[in-house]
Parts: C-alpha cells; structure tokens; sequence
C-alpha cells in the first residue's frame, strides 16, 4: 500500500495527500483504505477520508408515503449500466459548478469499462428522468453523485439501488459526505474507525454488483415499477 494512503494521515478536515493519480489500481487502493478523491479543476488530485463518514445503512432508506405511491405507480422504469456515460454527465451539469471534472470523467469511465464502477437509470418513458453512479468493491458500494431531470427520478433511483444492494448481499453503501436531502432519505454520520472496520468487513464479503445474473455482467433492465421497499424503509411519518 502507498504511505500517502493511509486515512490515518487525514488532517482535521479529512483530507489525506495531495497529488498522485487516477488510475484504476489507485483508485481501487483509495477505496479499499476508505479513502476517496475529491477536487477542482486545474488543480491537483486531492484525497479525502472524513471523519465522521456518511453512509446509507443498508436497511435505513426512508421513503415517505407519497414517494412510495410514485414508485408503485410505475411511472418509473430502472436499468443497470445502460447508459453510465449519461449518468456521469448528468451528475456533472450543475449550474452550481462540479468537482466531476474531465479527468474524474475518464477515471470513473476506465473503471466502468473494467466492471467496477456501475450506474443506475431512472427512465420516464425513454427520457432518463435521473440516476445515481459508483464503485462497487465486494461488499463495499461507495456512490458518487446522483441527479435529476424528473421530480423524484433521482430518488427512484436510489430506492432501487438500496434494494439492489440489499438483495445481492452488500455490506456497506457509503455516501461520503451528507447533505441535507441525503439527511432527509435516512444518511447517517459514523465516526472514522467504526467505518473502517466495517470496510475491513465489507470487503471481505464474496458478494458482486450484478455477477451471477443469467444475462451475465451486461446491461440491465427490470421489469415493472420500482420495487417499494418494505418497513422499516416507509417512513409513516413523512406523508410527503
């Protein structure tokens, strides 16, 4: 393991090293130490491991009741790895301005095309209404951004990811930093070392993001709405 990937290195705000590069080995390194890469364009690569760690617990996604009359509803449809350079892009056009910078782009595309980074669309009809892309290592899901084009195709998104995530075994859905709409969907805060013992575990499961499947490691569409998830995912409390 490189020295400077250590999150033990990680000043007050969390970030660990500056510089190196974004190779698939390097970045499958940073995952795999719990660290991940975050920074502006025309300046180095910057590496982060904050502490506390927002994750989604894997059984801990809220969906109010009115969400859950939309997924039923089958206005949305959900593939896996159709359209990843969509979904990217889509997360990279903010009128607020992106850390997804070209360089970030590529990386995450030359992970992609080696089965490690994964994307999940959300379509209304055929117009991708949002989507949610990240790497998936073992039992570790790391996500990286998310967006919308469709009130609520981001959060269709999301839902089925969760599902997804929870039918194929995974063990830990990181989410990096939280935000108030993650706050609002069920994101928690851990401390740093709890974290990474939980990495250390979940990359231990023998688990795959869509391995296993009869049509293989391709692209893939479900039928049907979205699958409503189960108590305790229905939040009662929120009828919005």
């Amino acid at each position: 393991m490189a020295i400077f990937l250590d999150p033990e290195f990680a000043d007050e705000m969390g970030l660990v090293a500056v510089g190196g590069d974004l190779e698939p080995q390097r970045l499958v390194e940073a995952y795999c130490s719990g660290i991940f890469p975050w920074f502006d364009e025309g300046g180095p690569v910057l590496w982060w491991s904050p502490d506390p760690r927002a994750i989604l617990e894997i059984d801990g996604l809220h969906v109010s009741r009115r969400l859950a009359r939309t997924l039923r509803s089958g206005k949305f449809r959900c593939t896996i790895n159709h359209a990843f350079d969509q979904v990217i892009r889509g997360c990279a056009d903010r009128t607020e301005g992106t850390w997804l910078v070209p360089d970030m782009i590529a990386a995450y595309e030359r992970l992609f095309r080696l089965g490690l980074a994964h994307s999940v669309e959300a379509w209304c009809g055929d117009e991708l209404a949002g989507g949610i892309y990240g790497v998936a290592i073992r039992g570790l899901f790391a996500a990286e951004s998310m967006f919308t084009r469709r009130t609520d195709g981001s959060k269709a998104a999301l839902v089925f990811l969760a599902d997804h995530l929870r039918r194929r075994g995974f063990q830990l859905f990181d989410i990096q930093m939280i935000t108030q709409h993650t706050l609002r969907l069920g994101a928690v805060e851990i401390p740093r070392k709890e974290y990474l013992e939980r990495l250390k575990r979940a990359l231990e499961c023998d688990v795959a993001f869509i391995g296993g499947f009869k049509t293989g490691t391709g692209p893939l569409e479900f039928k049907g709405p979205v699958p409503v998830l189960k108590p305790p995912f229905i939040d009662k409390k929120d009828p919005s």
